[in-house]
């Protein structure tokens, strides 16, 4: 029994310090842009030549497209 007592005190700390988390982050500006979030996806990235001249380091167009639908393993190769 000594064990759940334990655990509820456990619990009740770990809300404490995710309201006070929850909180900080509210005070500090975290949710003030609810705009652009949303309207992101509407604008383009720019091409891999503009971003490299521009000094901006963008992974996601620079990686291959391994596992979107691109077929990468070579003709008469199956693990099947």
């Amino acid at each position: 029994m000594s064990v759940v007592i334990i655990l509820v005190f456990v619990a009740i700390a770990m809300a404490g310090g995710f309201l006070i988390a929850f909180i900080w982050s509210v005070k500090s500006g975290q949710y003030e842009d609810t705009y652009t979030p949303s309207v992101r996806i509407l604008f383009d990235d720019l091409p891999v030549k503009e971003a490299e001249e521009k000094g901006s380091k963008t992974p996601s167009t620079t990686l291959p497209l391994k596992g979107k639908g691109v077929d990468t393993a070579s003709s008469g190769d199956s693990d099947i």
